[in-house]
């Protein structure tokens, strides 16, 4: 029966000329989706083996080269299959020229993981694996083959000042084989909500001396009671009073690194942005801060005295700017 051609880019929905992360990024991808644990779809299971397959040849340089080379003649090995139907001998691939034949027998060897037989036709004799029969277009290789562990992820969450200055968290991980293992991670500070951390090797254990898979954190940070992040930047209302606003003054600010003394100034408006300079989060992977920025608000007094509105009324009298005029 002849060997079908398995196009391994378009199972990772990617082009011939990608690059190694780009192909390590859709396999990831596609097999946490496509996981028999997570994804009990029809066909699912099916799909999981096919992204294996193809990421296991075109992750490895040695393989992807020789399958780029098998591509332009794909068919013509079949034709060379067909041909030496019911004879003893075997397909071995000699390089850019194609593939030969020689005489020797069918050999024993262990099953080759569940992939296809084009994969084990092709790539059986890498890794200690025998070349290909041509009798029955099967092929198995001694050992099986190593796979990369499960990825895993987990939410952590953090409140706006320990994304400030990184946190650490103590999680369980629920192991495949059973069991529960415990992590102290770390949280970089400058974190922002929803960014995804990478911990290369904190995954799942990989089978017959594969890496081990890597563990994902997606990070929540809580929203604070006043503190509102844009960014790198910190945005803050500061209430002042009436006699602030219009004298100024000098007022406590909290910051997320501990307080600084901020100066209004005289004449101060409401609703007034002042810009405190590298006050905001701190910029992930960086030495550089953001900025914060203060809004004023003016509190006015309530329960005024008789002698405060007559003062009131006096200001008044003195000053008759017609502020609405720009509206009229």
């Amino acid at each position: 029966m002849p060997v079908q051609y398995k196009d391994y880019y378009k199972v990772l929905g990617l082009p011939k000329d990608a690059t190694p992360e780009q192909i390590r990024k859709a396999y990831r991808k596609l097999a946490r989706e496509l996981h028999p644990d997570v994804n009990k779809a029809s066909g699912a299971e099916q799909r999981f083996k096919e992204v294996n397959e193809a990421n296991e040849v075109l992750s490895d340089p040695e393989k992807r080269k020789r399958y780029d080379q098998v591509g332009a003649n794909w068919q013509q090995y079949e034709q060379w299959q067909q041909q030496g139907s019911g004879r003893n001998f075997e397909w071995v691939f000699t390089g850019p020229g194609g593939f030969q034949y020689g005489n020797g027998g069918a050999d024993e060897f262990e099953d080759a993981g569940g992939f296809s037989d084009f994969f084990r036709t092709f790539f059986g004799d890498l890794g200690g694996a025998a070349t290909a029969s041509a009798r029955g277009g099967t092929t198995t290789r001694r050992g099986a083959r190593a796979r990369a562990g499960q990825d895993f992820e987990t939410i952590v969450e953090v409140t706006l000042p320990e994304a400030y200055r990184g946190a650490e968290r103590s999680i369980e991980l629920e192991q495949p084989e059973g069991g529960r293992r415990r992590l102290t991670v770390k949280v970089p500070a400058g974190v922002r909500d929803g960014q995804r951390i990478r911990l290369a090797g904190a995954g799942g254990k990989g089978g017959a001396g594969g890496p081990a898979g890597d563990l994902y954190l997606v990070v929540r940070v809580q929203e604070h009671p006043f503190f509102k992040r844009d960014g790198d930047d910190i945005h803050v209302e500061l209430p002042v009073t009436l006699a602030e606003a219009m004298l100024g003054a000098e007022v406590v600010v909290p910051t997320l690194k501990g307080r600084v003394t901020l100066r209004i100034p005289p004449e101060t408006q409401n609703g007034r942005v002042i810009r405190l300079a590298g006050q905001g989060m701190r910029r992930l992977g960086s030495s550089g801060q953001g900025d914060m920025y203060v809004t004023v608000k003016v509190i006015l007094p309530t329960k005024l005295s008789d002698d405060e509105k007559a003062c009131l009324r006096k200001i008044a009298e003195q000053h008759k700017e017609d502020v609405r005029s720009h509206l009229l």
